[in-house]
């Protein structure tokens, strides 16, 4: 498999994402590149990302060193590479400028993550850690398939803060069948007093291809009601932005000055560059990814070819649909005096005057942007207005089949 994308000469990345994919247990809901196993292969994870990289420098011609601004460790579950984390650090150091001012995330899960895999990882320079608590209830851990119960998620809090990390974001899910007794206003209050400094709150979603989707597929499982996906959502909002947290995207949730810094390069068209399995990257324009699973990818490498199975340049219309999409997924919004803001008044004004009468959106001095009620229409608010403005440089009628219904959510 050999990919060779239009990349030769872009700009070096200022982020780096790496995918881990091993997991001991899959959860019943997970549709991401996961490979179970009982012992991580971490040394050959390593030489495979160590391949990658040096692919990449030559494809692309980047001197070495490259300076990066954010690094982000994601899986599977990070937390087995355990003390190999240090083994990373060095492989990076060769090829990269680590700054003094990085951010290095990775993420963790409670049942792998104790003091002395914490303490190894800062001392390795990661500064920021994302726990993958999903809930704080037993009963509810217990339906997700979760390996750890609701005190060992505070204990691998406690452990992230003895080994001196100021920085934590903890994930939570909302939104689960309604046959699974839960009290969310609780569960949010309790991550509030765990004193974690970032909240990635995430509504279940049913992928065809996992377990999950299968029994929603037959009718054994029923997801939640529209009504009371929302009715989480806007709790755990409101929850949040009380206690302090300002709500700077769809699913995120930052103290002031605690945003992820590597998701904004995801939101604001920085290049970053993605290494691993099912890893995605955006290089000199052109968007890329590489093979899915696991022994693909590691038989891809060993065999001198690209992991990558694919990329794509967008066109206009397709780039500025994405760009209002990642615009009006944080709270930056539209920003007053960008010419997407002119083309959405010009295309959309009585619809924009229409949502903001339903409190989907506010615009002001600073520009536009959409609420909490906005956020749970986004995909649906994007699509209508990408189509609006498609209809209006065509010269077609652009108040023709909206199709905005009240239930519309993301």
């Amino acid at each position: 498999m050999l990919i060779d994308p239009p990349v030769s000469g872009a700009a070096p990345p200022a982020s780096l994402y790496l995918h881990f994919p091993f997991c001991v247990h899959r959860c019943h809901y997970c549709d991401f590149s996961v490979h179970r196993t009982s012992r991580a292969p971490v040394e050959e994870w390593l030489e495979c990302i160590g391949i990658e990289v040096a692919q990449w420098f030559e494809r692309v011609g980047w001197s070495r060193p490259v300076r990066l601004e954010t690094v982000f460790v994601g899986g599977g579950t990070p937390s087995l590479i355990g003390g190999g984390m240090s083994h990373l650090a060095s492989l990076l150091d060769g090829w990269f400028d680590r700054t003094t001012e990085l951010e290095w995330t990775a993420e963790s899960n409670p049942a792998s993550l104790d003091v002395a895999v914490a303490g190894s990882w800062r001392r390795a320079g990661v500064n920021r850690l994302s726990v993958g608590i999903q809930s704080f209830d037993d009963r509810v851990l217990r339906w997700l398939g979760r390996l750890h119960d609701a005190a060992g998620a505070r204990q691998a809090l406690d452990a992230a803060r003895a080994a001196g990390f100021e920085d934590v974001n903890a994930d939570l899910i909302f939104g689960l069948p309604e046959s699974v007794p839960r009290d969310w206003r609780a569960e949010v209050g309790r991550v509030l007093e765990a004193g974690v400094t970032h909240v990635s709150a995430y509504g279940l979603t049913a992928e065809p291809r996992t377990p999950l989707g299968r029994r929603v597929q037959t009718g054994e499982i029923r997801m939640v009601s529209e009504d009371r996906y929302a009715a989480e959502y806007l709790e755990a909002v409101e929850a949040l932005v009380q206690a302090g947290f300002v709500h700077y995207e769809v699913s995120n949730f930052a103290l002031p000055g605690r945003e992820c810094r590597h998701n904004w390069h995801y939101w604001d068209g920085s290049p970053y560059l993605g290494l691993g399995p099912s890893a995605h990257g955006f290089v000199g324009g052109t968007r890329l990814w590489n093979v899915f699973r696991w022994e693909a990818y590691r038989r891809a490498l060993a065999d001198g070819q690209s992991a990558l199975e694919g990329h794509e340049m967008l066109g206009a219309g397709e780039s500025r649909l994405e760009r209002l999409w990642l615009a009006l997924r944080t709270n930056r919004g539209v920003a007053a005096g960008d010419p997407l803001l002119d083309r959405l008044v010009l295309s959309a004004a009585d619809l924009l005057e229409s949502w903001g009468d339903a409190g989907w959106v506010h615009r002001d001095e600073a520009g536009l942007r959409l609420t909490a009620e906005g956020w749970l229409r986004m995909d649906t608010l994007v699509a209508v207005l990408g189509g609006r403005m498609g209809q209006h440089e065509s010269g077609e009628d652009p108040r023709e089949g909206d199709g905005i219904r009240e239930s519309d959510r993301a």
